[in-house]
């Protein structure tokens, strides 16, 4: 019988918003640039790594091929001090509604919470939140190989937990992140709506709508099925 151990989420646009932080960044280091970009980017960029981000960018600008990858890693390094200057008055108050909620129910009925964000900035997010206590594991992305869409963040969490990913649970905002979730033999649950997530079979609209009776079914009903 396979029983829920474990809840991994990610951070951006499921523990807090910070999309129109990215997006800013990202439109201000294009204006740096020469060029403009629209928000349409901000859904390609959510979930992949700073510098897949910083290649749609540049390709939206036409400067896909101008950049040696020196000068990239300059360039997303660039802007991400440019958003760290947008994040850093983040509080307790930019936690997502019902996230304290669910994470103190997780942690009262012994069930393990690891952070899989390929945010160089979670720590510090955690912190400002006044969160990290509740996290067992907290993934580095700089030590994983291959980023979301691969499954490599997912199943090193579960590693480090010790938990078989057939167990875990992972929470997330973005079509990558669900298909990482997906890809390392564990259930989704998407934030967001159905017509980015469409990958998804368990899509709400925010973390109020979830608790760990609704987790555990879906654990429950992935077994049935099988």
């Amino acid at each position: 019988m396979i029983t829920l151990e474990a809840v991994i989420f990610d951070m951006d646009g499921v523990l807090t918003e910070t999309s129109r932080q990215h997006y800013l960044a990202w439109k201000q280091l294009a204006r740096d640039l020469g060029f403009d970009i629209s928000e349409a980017i901000n859904e390609q960029v959510k979930g992949i790594s700073r510098l897949e981000s910083l290649e749609i960018v540049l390709s939206a600008g036409g400067m896909g091929e101008r950049f040696s990858e020196a000068e990239k890693i300059e360039l997303a390094d660039k802007k991400n001090l440019i958003y760290q200057s947008l994040i850093k008055e983040f509080t307790k108050e930019n936690l997502s509604v019902g996230a304290l909620e669910l994470l103190t129910s997780l942690k009262s009925n012994n069930i393990k919470i690891a952070l899989a964000s390929v945010s160089k900035n979670a720590q510090f997010l955690l912190e400002a939140m006044e969160i990290s206590s509740y996290f067992d594991v907290i993934v580095d992305p700089r030590e994983v190989k291959h980023g979301k869409p691969a499954p490599d963040i997912f199943l090193m969490a579960a590693k480090m937990l010790g938990i078989k990913p057939k167990s875990c649970i992972g929470i997330e905002d973005a079509f990558a992140g669900v298909e990482s979730i997906k890809s390392a033999g564990m259930q989704p649950i998407g934030i967001g709506s159905k017509a980015h997530l469409y990958n998804c079979n368990h899509v709400y609209s925010s973390l109020t709508e979830i608790n760990i009776d609704t987790i555990r079914k879906i654990i429950y009903e992935t077994e049935c099925c099988q």
